[in-house]
C-alpha cells in the first residue's frame, strides 16, 4: 500500500477507511465541543464559575474508560457498522441536553453521559482491521487514528467562530454545541447505509463469548483480572478529584466508590464465568494467545496517549509562564502537539508495516518518548524558544507515532477479539491521563516531564520482555485458528439463513 493509494476514493477499501475516520473525526469534534467555548459559557451564565468548567473537564472523560471496554465487546459481537452508527446517534441526545442546559445538574449529567463518545475510537480499529490485511493495517489504522483525532483540534478552531459569527448572541455557544449533535445524527445515518463490516466475499466473525475477554491459560486469567482493577481505580481517582474540588459530597464520594467496587466485582465474575469453563475444557493449541501481549500494549497506550492528553492540558500554561508569552502565542505552540497527529500517527503505522519487525519499531518509539520527555524536563527560561518548540514537536512525533505503532499490532493479537483488545488498550490511555494529571497537581512542570519519561521507560521494559512479534505480521491475511474457521462457517451459514440461529437455540433447548 502506497501513500498515493489513500486518494483513490472510488476504491471501496479506501472509501470505507475515509468514511470511518470521518466518523471518528465527528466523534472527537463533538466530545471536545466544550473547551473552546468555555470562556463564552462563563460570560453568558452568571452562575457558572471557572471551578464548574474544571469539574466538567474531569467529568468529560469519566465514562470513557468503562465505555471503551463495553463498546469493545459490542463491536466484536454485533460488528462495527451498527455500533458506530448507534453510538453517534445515541450521543446526540446528551449533546442537545448539554447545549440547552440551564442548571449545574443538567450540565453535569449530560456531560457525564456524553463522555461515552470517547469510546468511538475503538470501533474503527475493528472496522479497519476487517478491510485491510496485516501488511497494510498499520498505515490504515494510523490514517484512521491520526486524521480522526484531529476532530478535537478542528473543534477548537471552528466552534468559537460558529458560536460568535454564524449564530452570534448570548446563546451562540448553545447552538454551536447543538450543531455537533446534528452532525452526529446525520452522519450516524450516513455511515449505517454507506459501509459494510467486511469486503465482498468475507463474513464478519463475531466473538461468541460476551461479557469478558477470553484468555488461554490460568496464568493469563490472573493477569486479566489484575489488569482490569486499575480501570476502576482511575474512576475512583476522578471521583476523589471532584470531591476535593467541592462538587460532590463525601457521602456521594463513598457511594461512588461502592458502585465502582460492585461493578469491578461483577466484571471479575464475568471474566471467571466466560473463561473458567473454557480453561477446564482446554483451549485448542492453535487458538491460544499470550495475554502478556495485551498487557504490553496497555502499557504503551498508558505511556503515549495518556501522556498526550496530559501534556495538551498543561502545555499552553507551561510555555506562557516559562517564556512570558501571550496566551494566544502559547496556545498556538501547544496546538502544534495536536497538529502533528495528522502526520506522526500514520507515520508510526507505516514504519510498523515496512520495517520488518513491529516489536522493534515499538521499542524505538518508546525510547524516543523517554528521551524526549527527559529533555523537556530541562526546558527553562534560559532556553531559546525555538529550541524548546523544536524539542516539543520532536517529542510529539514519537508520542503520536507510538500510538500508531500500538494499533498496528492490536488487530493481530486475536482477530475476533480486536474490539475488546483495542477497548482495553484505549481505556488504559485514559487511565494514564488520569494518573498523570493527578500527579501533575503535586509537582513542578519540569518534574512532570520526568514522570512522563519514567512512564515511557517502564513501558519500554514491559514491551522488551513481554511483547512478541505477531504471527502473520506482514501477510495477506490474518492468522486463523480452528475456532476462527469454525465460527466463520457458522457465521456464513447464519448469513445465508437468518433463521438458523433461532433454530439452533430451539434445538439446544
Amino acid at each position: 500500500m502506497r501513500i498515493s493509494d489513500i486518494f483513490k476514493f472510488k476504491n471501496e477499501q479506501m472509501k470505507v477507511l475515509h468514511l470511518t475516520w470521518i466518523a471518528f473525526f465527528i466523534s472527537f469534534f463533538t466530545w471536545f465541543n466544550m473547551a473552546p467555548l468555555a470562556t463564552t459559557m462563563l460570560e453568558t451564565n452568571d452562575w457558572l464559575t471557572g471551578e464548574h468548567i474544571a469539574a466538567l473537564g474531569i467529568i468529560n472523560v469519566a465514562l470513557t474508560i468503562p465505555a471503551r471496554i463495553v463498546i469493545g465487546m459490542l463491536i466484536d459481537r454485533y460488528g462495527p457498522r451498527v455500533v458506530y452508527s448507534g453510538l453517534l446517534i445515541t450521543m446526540s441526545i446528551p449533546t442537545f441536553l448539554f447545549a440547552f442546559g440551564d442548571s449545574w445538574t443538567q450540565l453535569m449529567i449530560s456531560r457525564l453521559l456524553l463522555s461515552s463518545i470517547g469510546a468511538s475510537f475503538v470501533i474503527g480499529i475493528r472496522m479497519v482491521a476487517e478491510w485491510f490485511p496485516p501488511k497494510n493495517v498499520g498505515f490504515a489504522e494510523g490514517i484512521y487514528g491520526g486524521w480522526g483525532n484531529f476532530g478535537s483540534a478542528a473543534g477548537a478552531m471552528l466552534l468559537p467562530w460558529i458560536a460568535l459569527t454564524a449564530f452570534g448572541g448570548e446563546n451562540g455557544w448553545r447552538y454551536a454545541i447543538a450543531l455537533t449533535g446534528v452532525f452526529c445524527i446525520v452522519y450516524g445515518i450516513i455511515y449505517f447505509f454507506s459501509v459494510r463490516d467486511t469486503p465482498e466475499g468475507k463474513t464478519f466473525v463475531p466473538s461468541k463469548k460476551g461479557g469478558a475477554m477470553e484468555v488461554s491459560s490460568w496464568k493469563d486469567l490472573i493477569q486479566l483480572i489484575l489488569w482490569t482493577l486499575p480501570l476502576g481505580g482511575a474512576l475512583a481517582v476522578l471521583a476523589w478529584r471532584l470531591e476535593g474540588m467541592g462538587f460532590i459530597s463525601q457521602t456521594v464520594l463513598y457511594a461512588t466508590y461502592g458502585i465502582i467496587g460492585v461493578v469491578m466485582i461483577y466484571q471479575i465474575y464475568k471474566i471467571l464465568q466466560v473463561n473458567v469453563p473454557n480453561l477446564r475444557k482446554g483451549v485448542p493449541e492453535d487458538d491460544r494467545y499470550e495475554f502478556k501481549n495485551v498487557a504490553a500494549l496497555n502499557s504503551t497506550y498508558f505511556a503515549n496517549f495518556g501522556a498526550e492528553l496530559a501534556i495538551v492540558s498543561m502545555l499552553p500554561m507551561f510555555f506562557q509562564m516559562t517564556f512570558s508569552l501571550s496566551a494566544t502565542t502559547a496556545g498556538l505552540i501547544a496546538a502544534s502537539f495536536a497538529f502533528i497527529n495528522l502526520i506522526a500517527r500514520p507515520l508510526g503505522g507505516i514504519l510498523s508495516d515496512r520495517m520488518g519487525n513491529r516489536k522493534q519499531v515499538m521499542l524505538i518509539y518508546m525510547v524516543g518518548i523517554t528521551l524526549g520527555m527527559a529533555g523537556m524536563g530541562f526546558i527553562d527560561s534560559g532556553w531559546p524558544l525555538i529550541l524548546a518548540v523544536a524539542l516539543t514537536i520532536l517529542t510529539s512525533i514519537f508520542v503520536q507515532g507510538s500510538e500508531g505503532a500500538t494499533f498496528a499490532i492490536i488487530p493481530m493479537i486475536k482477530k475476533r477479539m480486536t474490539g475488546q483488545v483495542a477497548g482495553m488498550a484505549g481505556a488504559y490511555g485514559n487511565v494514564g491521563s488520569t494518573i498523570y494529571l493527578t500527579l501533575y497537581t503535586f509537582v513542578t512542570p519540569q518534574q512532570f516531564f520526568f514522570i512522563l519519561a519514567g512512564g515511557a521507560f517502564v513501558s519500554f521494559l514491559i514491551c522488551f520482555f513481554w511483547l512478541e512479534e505477531p504471527e502473520n505480521s506482514f501477510a495477506d491475511d490474518y492468522y486463523e485458528s480452528s475456532i476462527d474457521r469454525e465460527q466463520a462457517v457458522s457465521a456464513t451459514a447464519i448469513e445465508a439463513d437468518p433463521d438458523l440461529e433461532v433454530k439452533k437455540v430451539a434445538v439446544n433447548k
